[in-house]
């Protein structure tokens, strides 16, 4: 054979590796950031808080951290189209992040030490508190202590229902239901006297439309709940995750987030939080 052929040959065999390993390169649905079309990125949220994430019956996803995810995804090269929402229940999160399954989560998540025994958090973006959540008409209720010998209500197993039993009010009568939408039927209805959990929490079911004006936060800040967005332990994504928060921030979306997703409640928010700074 022609040796210049052979030579020749020998190049296309090698342009043609190059170009396949080029085109698995482009295909990869990994986080990558290029927002090109043919890249993803899994983003874990909470399916179940309105105001905070929410799956609508229709498909659609709603909340603050909904709004979060999604200018952070923006900033790290992804449209809207490109985020795969994956739920993100508050047993499951660290679980989540060390197996790969999402690239970050933004899941009224609160950073604390034995967490960070796990993942890492960028932020935090938003400081919350534990708060109580009562009927709009009721004034018997005006500090912490005025929850003794009242009906109490959480979610079981919840710690902030627990808090306030051992810490504030020994007498309040702890009523544990399955979920918060359980606490607010019974809240409504008078059979219970104050909810119990996180305010942006509490915000965020007080502003669905259907409960507009039947219920006002305590406004007691019971605790500092310091929310961040985690990522996998030693990732890049943490210092971009930053970046894209303190942007927020700057040019006013982050306000603009709270407004709609909180306002409705009366939810009177602590301003942002500096990033890397956690409220004890």
């Amino acid at each position: 054979m022609n040796p210049n052929r052979t030579r020749r040959l020998t190049l296309a065999a090698a342009a043609a590796v190059v170009l396949s390993f080029t085109g698995a390169a482009c295909s990869d649905d990994g986080g990558g950031g290029s927002g090109d079309g043919d890249k993803k990125i899994t983003v874990g949220i909470k399916f179940d808080q309105p105001g905070i994430g929410l799956k609508t019956p229709d498909g659609k996803y709603t909340g603050f951290d909904v709004a979060v995810a999604t200018y952070v995804a923006k900033q790290l090269g992804y449209k809207p189209s490109d985020i795969v929402w994956k739920e993100a229940k508050s047993a499951d999160r660290e679980t989540l992040l060390q197996r790969g399954d999402v690239d970050f989560i933004a899941a009224s998540y609160s950073i604390n030490d034995k967490r960070l025994q796990k993942v890492d958090f960028a932020g935090p973006y938003l400081l919350a508190h534990q708060d109580v959540l009562i009927r709009a008409n009721d004034n018997s209720i005006t500090k912490p202590s005025d929850l003794n010998n009242k009906k109490l209500c959480s979610v079981t197993g919840s710690t902030s229902a627990q808090n306030v039993k051992t810490k504030l009010a020994p007498q309040a009568q702890l009523q544990e239901y399955g979920g918060y939408s359980e606490c607010l039927t019974g809240l409504e209805n008078g059979v219970i006297d104050a909810l119990t959990t996180d305010d942006s929490i509490l915000a965020g079911y007080a502003a669905q439309p259907e409960f507009k004006g039947k219920f006002k936060l305590g406004g007691f800040k019971m605790s500092n709940e310091n929310y961040g967005i985690g990522v996998q332990k030693g990732s890049e994504l943490k210092a971009k995750i930053n970046a894209a928060l303190q942007k927020m921030v700057a040019d006013g979306s982050w306000q603009k987030a709270v407004d709609e997703n909180f306002g409705p409640a009366g939810y009177k928010n602590e301003p942002a939080p500096k990033i890397g700074v956690v409220v004890q």
